[in-house]
């Protein structure tokens, strides 16, 4: 497959329907960076990072950091595939929760996303909103298909809170979440997907504070991020910065209120050493085979 399909494909969010859909378009784009790119950069500062460069057809364009510990090759991905699907057929059961099947459903979920917000890296940069847009919408449906896969139900739309004065409803506040998992009807969690937590992090802490006060409840609220580096320095220098904010992080968990689960793909080293951020943050896999699970027996009336 040349670029300009992957391309064609990766801009029409319609061809994103289903987890094989992913699946497939990873494998596509797999194989054509296999032997068609201009050339593989590896990053200054934390060389396990790289940068695709693409060839005349992609202008020579350079990807986002690729984390080489958790992208699969093509290779890998085949021989991997069938093994993440059979994962989300039996995540429920004891003999799931193992360390390989943990890496899994990590670097699987990484890699095809990863295809995606590479092959919209070669987008002309007179269109890189439109990128980014795409690529957030696609990664979002893409956790929301997962959980409905194994078995929840889960949808995106937007909440009407009553807000009452002297006993009585006053307004509705409406509150637009990019994950409701309901049991019955009833909201058990709400989540929030994002591809990176930069700008985005203090929003989803005063959500669950106002959520829970205006409703006068428990509701779990968790977060789902892809990554927080991004690409710096110049051609030939290029390294990698963290965009995730510790100081924030830590202030709002102290001072408002935890989150009910931080999970990341590519998390980074500080998040598994530091006080408070290893208490609260996790790899994705701790999501799907555990705390989901928990969250949905948790939610109850104060």
């Amino acid at each position: 497959m040349k670029l300009n399909k992957i391309i064609k494909k990766v801009t029409d969010k319609d061809k994103f329907l289903s987890i094989v859909d992913y699946a497939d378009f990873c494998m596509f784009y797999l194989e054509y960076i296999k032997n068609n790119l201009q050339a593989v950069i590896v990053s200054r500062n934390e060389n396990n990072y790289r940068f695709f460069q693409y060839n005349k057809q992609g202008t020579y364009n350079i990807t986002r950091p690729i984390n080489s510990d958790l992208m699969f090759s093509i290779e890998e991905f085949l021989k991997k595939k069938e093994m993440f699907f059979n994962i989300l057929n039996n995540i429920r059961d004891k003999n799931i929760d193992t360390v390989d099947n943990r890496k899994v459903i990590n670097n699987f979920v990484y890699t095809c996303q990863q295809s995606i917000g590479a092959s919209l890296d070669a987008l002309p940069a007179n269109r890189s909103n439109t990128a980014r847009k795409i690529n957030g919408d696609l990664f979002e449906r893409f956790i929301r298909l997962i959980l409905n896969d194994i078995g929840l139900n889960v949808t995106s739309s937007t909440v009407a809170i009553p807000v009452k004065i002297d006993g009585e409803i006053a307004f509705n506040m409406n509150y637009q979440h990019d994950l409701l998992i309901q049991v019955d009807k009833n909201i058990k969690a709400i989540g929030s997907v994002k591809t990176s937590s930069k700008d985005r992090l203090d929003k989803i802490f005063i959500d669950k504070f106002l959520y829970n006060r205006l409703t006068d409840s428990e509701t779990p609220h968790f977060a789902v991020f892809l990554n927080d580096v991004q690409r710096k320095g110049k051609e030939g220098k290029y390294g990698i910065n963290a965009t995730f904010l510790p100081g924030h992080f830590k202030g709002y968990t102290i001072k408002l209120n935890p989150l009910d689960g931080v999970y990341y793909f590519d998390i980074r080293p500080n998040m598994r050493t530091e006080n408070i951020l290893k208490d609260h943050i996790k790899t994705f896999d701790n999501f799907l085979i555990n705390d989901v699970w928990k969250f949905i027996t948790k939610n109850k009336r104060k």
